[in-house]
């Protein structure tokens, strides 16, 4: 699973968005992710990667966001 896949998943899953609506240049806020939302979309990635999102990561504002820092980390991780 890519990490676009997971985040359309997530939303899709947790908040109900239409999966079209989860493209690269869509704002969070706009998806209904609030920052509870966004931690949680955070340590799902964590899980199901297998990566480790810093605390003081900088919060992803759009969802090409939030892939770069999965795909920055996933392409670190050792293994």
């Amino acid at each position: 699973m890519n990490a676009l896949e997971l985040i359309r998943q997530f939303l899709v899953d947790r908040l109900g968005v239409a999966e079209a609506d989860v493209k690269p240049d869509a704002v969070l806020a706009d998806l209904g992710v609030d920052s509870l939302m966004l931690a949680e979309l955070m340590f799902e990635a964590e899980d199901r990667l297998g990566i480790e999102i810093a605390s003081d990561q900088t919060p992803p504002s759009t969802v090409a966001d939030m892939v770069a820092i999965i795909e920055a980390l996933s392409s670190t991780k050792t293994g």
